[in-house]
C-alpha cells in the first residue's frame, strides 16, 4: 500500500467526522454584510483545537475593521513545521454574502440530501475549511512529513476585498508562504482570475411634490440616463476577447439601486452600485476613469443633476506565476487520478484573495471541493450545496499534492 493508497484510506475512515466537522461551520452564520465574524472564527478554533491543532487568532482592531464595513475580524492561522523546506499556505474564507429568498432547505442547516451537504457556504467556501483541514490531519497521520511546513489561514472579508483578512496579515508579515493554494472547485485548477471594481454612485436632483413637478429635478430620470450609458458599454465589452482560456470578455453590472421619499415625491437623489469585471488584460486605472467619463457625461445631458462616484473596492486581477508549476502539476496529477479525467488549468471570471498573494510575488492556484461550474453549487444563491463525493475526492487530492510538495 503506497503513501497515496494509505492517504485516501485514512480520508475515507474520517469522512464522517469531516462531514460533521463541515456541518458545524455552516450551522454559525456569517453573513457579509453585516460582517460580524469573530464568533464564526471563535468556533472554528475550537473544533481545530479538538484535533489537536493550535490556533494562532489574529483579531483585527475594530477600527480598521469598521473602516472596510464591517462589524468583527478574527483571522486564524494554524502552523504545523516539519522541517527545513518550503512553505505552503492553504486559505479559504468564511464570509458570505446574506442566504436571500427562496430556499427549500435551512440556509444555516448544513442538512444532508441525496449526496449533497445544503446550506450558505457549503460550495463556497467554508467547505475548503474542511477540505484543507483533513487533507492535513491525513498528511501527518500517514505521510509524517520531515520537510517544509504547511499553514491553514481562514480569513473572513473575501466579499469585502481581503485587505483585512489575507493582505492585513501579508502586510505585518505573519505570512508570507513560498506557494499557496486557495479554496476553489475541484473540476479544474485555476491560475488566473478577473478584476473586480466596485463602485457607488450617487445622483442628486431636487425633491418636488409630484403635482409640481416642475419644480423639481428628478434624480431617477437622471439614473436611469446612467443606466443607460452604462449598459451600453456592456454591448462594448463583448468585443474585448481575454486571451486567457476560461476568461472571455469584460463585463458590468449593476447589483443595486436605493433612492426616492415616497410615491408623490420626485425623487431627490438614487444610489445605484456596480460591479465592473476586468480581464486581466486591462489596466484598472484606465477602466476606472473610463467609467467616471462615462457617468460623468450621461449626467451632464440632464440640467440640475449632478453625481458623486465613490469607489467600494477595486480588486486586481490574478496573473499566473511562473512559480506555480509545482502546484499545478500535482494538483493535475492527482486530479486526474482522484476523479478519473483530467484537470485543465484554466482561468476564472471570479475574483479571489490569490491576487493579494501574487501581488507580492507569492505563486497561488485556486483548488478545492465544489462542482464544474459556479451556477451548479448555487453559490450566492438559494440552496446552495456541494456533492460530498467532490468534497472527499478534493481531500484527497490536496493530500496527496502535499505529500508531493513537501516531497
Amino acid at each position: 500500500m503506497n503513501n497515496y493508497s494509505q492517504l485516501d484510506a485514512w480520508i475515507d475512515a474520517h469522512f464522517d467526522e469531516q462531514v460533521q466537522f463541515l456541518q458545524k461551520l455552516i450551522q454559525v452564520p456569517t453573513d457579509t454584510p453585516p460582517g460580524n465574524n469573530t464568533p464564526h472564527a471563535e468556533r472554528t478554533a475550537e473544533l481545530l483545537q479538538e484535533f489537536g491543532l493550535e490556533v494562532e487568532k489574529y483579531a483585527v482592531p475594530e477600527a480598521e475593521v469598521h473602516a472596510a464595513g464591517l462589524e468583527s475580524i478574527t483571522n486564524l492561522l494554524v502552523r504545523r513545521h516539519y522541517g527545513p523546506g518550503k512553505t505552503v499556505l492553504l486559505n479559504a474564507h468564511g464570509d458570505v454574502v446574506p442566504p436571500g429568498e427562496g430556499w427549500t432547505k435551512k440556509p444555516y442547516g448544513g442538512e444532508i440530501e441525496n449526496g449533497h451537504i445544503y446550506g450558505r457556504a457549503s460550495a463556497v467556501s467554508k467547505c475548503d475549511f474542511s477540505t484543507f483541514t483533513f487533507a492535513l490531519r491525513a498528511l501527518e497521520a500517514v505521510a509524517k512529513p520531515q520537510a517544509g511546513s504547511v499553514e491553514l489561514l481562514f480569513t473572513y472579508d473575501e466579499e469585502f476585498g481581503g485587505e483585512v483578512g489575507p493582505a492585513w496579515l501579508l502586510k505585518k508579515n505573519i505570512i508570507k508562504p513560498d506557494l499557496m493554494i486557495a479554496a476553489g472547485f475541484s473540476y479544474q485548477v485555476i491560475t488566473a482570475h478577473n478584476g473586480c471594481l466596485q463602485m457607488e454612485v450617487t445622483v442628486h436632483g431636487k425633491m418636488a411634490h409630484a403635482a409640481i413637478p416642475d419644480s423639481g429635478v428628478d434624480a431617477l430620470q437622471g439614473a436611469t440616463l446612467i443606466l443607460n450609458a452604462l449598459y451600453a458599454q456592456n454591448t462594448l465589452y463583448k468585443k474585448i476577447c481575454s486571451e486567457v482560456e476560461g476568461i472571455t470578455h469584460p463585463y458590468l453590472n449593476v447589483g443595486m439601486i436605493q433612492g426616492g421619499t415616497n410615491t408623490n415625491v420626485i425623487p431627490g437623489r438614487v444610489t445605484i452600485k456596480l460591479d465592473r469585471r476586468m480581464i486581466p488584460e486591462e489596466n484598472p486605472a484606465e477602466v476606472e476613469a473610463t467609467l467616471h467619463q462615462v457617468i460623468q457625461n450621461a449626467a451632464s445631458s440632464m440640467p440640475g443633476i449632478s453625481v458623486e462616484i465613490k469607489r467600494i473596492l477595486l480588486a486586481n486581477a490574478m496573473r499566473p506565476l511562473p512559480g506555480n508549476a509545482p502546484l499545478v502539476a500535482a494538483i493535475q496529477k492527482h486530479g486526474e487520478q482522484v476523479f478519473g479525467e483530467k484537470i485543465p488549468a484554466l482561468g476564472t471570471p471570479l475574483y479571489t484573495d490569490v491576487r493579494l498573494f501574487s501581488e507580492v510575488g507569492i505563486p497561488g492556484v485556486i483548488y478545492g471541493a465544489g462542482p464544474r461550474t459556479v451556477l451548479e453549487s448555487h453559490a450566492k444563491r438559494a440552496d446552495e450545496r456541494l456533492n460530498l463525493e467532490d468534497l472527499r475526492r478534493a481531500t484527497k487530492v490536496i493530500a496527496r499534492s502535499l505529500s508531493d510538495l513537501l516531497g
